[in-house]
């Protein structure tokens, strides 16, 4: 009784462990959750064991069945799962459950996921080594045999192969065992599952063989054929750290932690996650800059190239603003910091570049169909190899031999690679070039556009215009102006705090910002305004004159207009950026709320034929759609608040890093370099892709229309069979490859001429 009551104490203990446990790992997954303004919340896990596109669908498919699960996404260079729940209710531990009730492993993106990475690269180089060790030995013993050694000479050397390979198959195949055991007690099937089938059918038949003193063993086919699978999936591993070293590289900028500054001057060292909005902090020479901000004392030299892809130094001082992720070179520097780290422009680099596998269009749907029907497919077709082969000669041998090869050549490895390795390649080339995309499925659109919209200011201009005269008439309605402006982003406001020069800000209530008109507040219980002449005039006093320059106009509710004018700049490249479109039949066009003036100069000096100005969000909006109503498939590209609405509305979409906030979240392409060149680079970059993409869809059919057949008709042997399905994945990735040097030779050479035609000039200057 004593012993039964022991017992008894101590499962109660052992479950009551148990129970606390799962509540402590609750507490830890549910602190992972960053909360959307909806109220639903964001989850990103990292799983090592998702291997194929057979992985992304078992798992989006079956967590997408769970009660409160909004969305989910799986990344497979990156091995994350992004999980969207319906709100803080649902318990993500049941997801993570779930996963590991599937057969994948899911653990906290913050638990070292490189550490995770490293031990996996290190376990499949040991796996590898002694796999290839082995089949060194058993292939030498296997040429005995094969050059004629019979009786007890050959059943010597089977049974000393058989003590080599089936320690060597128990070590390096555990990789697959594993994962293969995982999906099977999951209650599904993956790639490794006919991989372990074939491996220990091989080794099962020649120790059977061997046992029984048979002419043939195939220990060499089955060391030989998990060594080649080994080097595939090893070299595999190394060709998908290189496809995303851009996103790893770049989480490796983010600083861990900054020097605040308190009001006695004193520096304390603070974690990243408590420096706030508000705080100052101190960056020194050599240190990262840590958050968003602006420079409120000191002057240095700073590496910005992170944001404008420039690699040359630029002087910022008291006043200018600094991004996450850049570089401070040569002095120190108190910055008051803007957003907190998580709102910062490197943590939203980061985001758009992890994301670049997550939409899924017309190609991503094609893999992820097939890799539905794979593994039936594979298991069905090996059967009925066997089914005839013992019907056509009755040899069980052969027939097991034809079904183990047709299991090892039929794996989808090229065709689950075809087009996430693609778009990962892509997003990395393009962020060096200073351009970052929001998913995948935004280059398959942007490679279809026929059509380009341009906005005008701070798109085909140069963010920040030029003020050439500013009439106010007294310092109180400067310093309103002043005020207005420096609560916008809007570049006419932008300029007008330029050319005020710092100032102090008076208090105003009720502000608002009126898309496509200006912003407007209470100052003293009266109306101002600053923005565009016609809507400001609605509260101004006395008759407007109807002018064509283009500016930006003040009025006190009751008092007179003030219309400051602006000269805008263009940028340099931007001609050259529209007739390279032209060349490559898209065609172009100006659509501007600014005044005809100003609208038309801009579309002659660019060579525009067609132009429309004063228009508003909802016009912008109508010319978009009646494009689309036409059957053209329009690329919208604007900076402004007035911009969103037509960037969303775009069959595909690109804005300045300058814009506004809600315009960089609208578009699908967010460009931090200067130049509007980003705008053709991205739609021959993307119309490349795109064929590339054709293209190893096209390797990979070839790939099994070749090999399948061969295999069926027991002319592939298992070892053919393994080199084969490896070297098939290998030029999959490879060819996707060619994308990181697209445009590299271009860019290189405009390099040298710039550097010649600079040369040149200092030497004349020297002369």
């Amino acid at each position: 009784m004593t012993c039964c009551g022991g017992n008894v104490a101590g499962e109660q203990v052992a479950g009551t462990s148990r129970e606390l446990t799962r509540l402590a790992r609750a507490e830890e997954l549910s602190r992972q959750g960053v909360r959307q303004p909806d109220g639903s919340v964001h989850f990103t896990l990292s799983s090592p064991s998702i291997h194929c596109g057979g992985c992304i669908s078992i798992i989006e498919r079956n967590l997408a069945k769970l009660p409160g699960v909004r969305e989910v996404r799986v990344n497979l260079t990156l091995k994350r799962i992004s999980v969207l729940l319906e709100s803080d209710a649902v318990p993500v531990l049941n997801v993570v459950e779930a996963l590991e009730g599937f057969g994948y492993q899911a653990y906290p993106l913050n638990d070292a996921p490189d550490e995770n990475d490293k031990k996996a690269a290190s376990e499949l180089l040991r796996a590898l080594a002694v796999a290839g060790f082995a089949a060194m030995n058993v292939m030498l013993l296997s040429v005995s045999t094969w050059s004629g050694a019979d009786g007890a000479t050959r059943d010597l050397f089977h049974l000393i192969s058989a003590l080599i390979a089936i320690p060597a198959v128990a070590y390096s195949g555990r990789i697959f065992f594993r994962s293969a055991w995982s999906a099977l007690r999951g209650g599904h099937l993956n790639m490794d599952v006919p991989i372990s089938l074939a491996v220990l059918l091989a080794v099962g038949m020649s120790l059977y063989e061997t046992l029984n003193h048979g002419q043939e063993a195939y220990f060499d086919a089955a060391v030989s054929l998990l060594f080649f699978l080994l080097i595939g999936r090893y070299l595999d591993q190394m060709m998908r750290d290189r496809a995303r070293n851009a996103v790893i590289g770049l989480s490796r900028l983010a600083v861990k932690g900054a020097n605040t500054v308190g009001p006695d001057g004193k520096t304390v060292y603070r974690p990243i996650d408590e420096i706030e909005p508000g705080m100052r902090i101190r960056v020194l020479p050599g240190e990262r800059i840590p958050v968003d901000g602006v420079i409120v004392k000191g002057s240095s030299d700073l590496d910005l190239s992170l944001v404008t892809g420039e690699n040359q130094p630029a002087i910022l001082g008291k006043g200018d603003a600094l991004q996450a992720g850049t570089y401070n070179l040569t002095g120190p520097l108190d910055i008051e910091v803007l957003r907190p780290a998580s709102q910062s422009f490197l943590a939203e680099v980061s985001t758009m570049l992890a994301a670049a596998e997550k939409g899924r269009g017309h190609y991503m749907r094609i893999a992820d169909r097939m890799a539905q029907i794979y593994a039936p497919a594979v298991h069905l077709l090996a059967l009925v190899a066997f089914l005839v082969w013992m019907a056509i000669n009755g040899d069980w041998h052969q027939a097991l031999y034809v079904a183990i090869s047709v299991l090892i050549i039929t794996c989808p490895c090229a065709l689950g690679l075809a087009v996430p390795v693609v778009h990962v390649v892509a997003a990395a080339r393009l962020f060096e070039e200073g351009i970052l995309v929001r998913d995948g499925s935004a280059l398959e659109r942007m490679a279809e556009i026929d059509h380009a919209v341009f906005d005008k200011t701070g798109t085909l201009t140069h963010a920040i215009p030029q003020i050439v005269r500013a009439p106010f008439s007294s310092v109180r309605h400067e310093q309103m102006a002043y005020s207005l402006a420096v609560l916008s982003s809007h570049p006419a406001s932008r300029a007008l705090v330029q050319h005020l020069g710092e100032r102090a800000v008076l208090p105003l209530d009720d502000v608002r910002e009126v898309a496509g008109c200006g912003i407007e507040a209470l100052a003293g219980g009266k109306r101002v305004r600053l923005g565009n002449q016609a809507w400001v005039a609605k509260i101004a006093k006395g008759e407007v004159p109807d002018r064509a320059s283009s500016g930006i106009s003040f009025a006190e509710e009751g008092g007179g207009l003030i219309h400051c004018e602006i000269r805008e700049r263009v940028r340099e490249d931007a001609g050259a950026a529209i007739r390279e479109l032209e060349a490559d039949g898209i065609a172009a066009e100006l659509l501007s709320g600014d005044k005809p003036g100003p609208v038309e100069a801009i579309a002659k000096k660019l060579g525009l034929q067609r132009w429309m100005a004063e228009q508003k969000p909802a016009d912008k909006i109508a010319r978009i759609e009646a494009l689309k109503e036409q059957g053209a498939r329009p690329l919208m590209i604007g900076d402004g608040l007035n911009d969103a609405p037509s960037l969303a509305a775009g069959y595909a979409s690109m804005a300045p890093a300058s814009a506004s906030d809600i315009g960089r979240a609208a578009a699908d392409f967010v460009f931090t370099r200067d130049g509007i060149d980003a705008v053709p680079f991205t739609f021959r970059l993307s119309r490349f892709a795109g064929r590339l993409v054709r293209q190893n869809f096209g390797l990979a059919i070839l790939y099994n229309c070749i090999a399948v057949p061969l295999a069926f008709l027991g002319l592939v042997t298992p070892l053919f069979a393994a080199i084969a399905m490896s070297l098939s994945s290998i030029v999959v990735v490879t060819n996707s490859l060619r994308l990181s040097r697209f445009g590299v030779r271009k860019r290189r050479n405009a390099t040298m001429r710039e550097d010649r035609r600079t040369g040149h000039a200092i030497g004349n200057q020297a002369t």
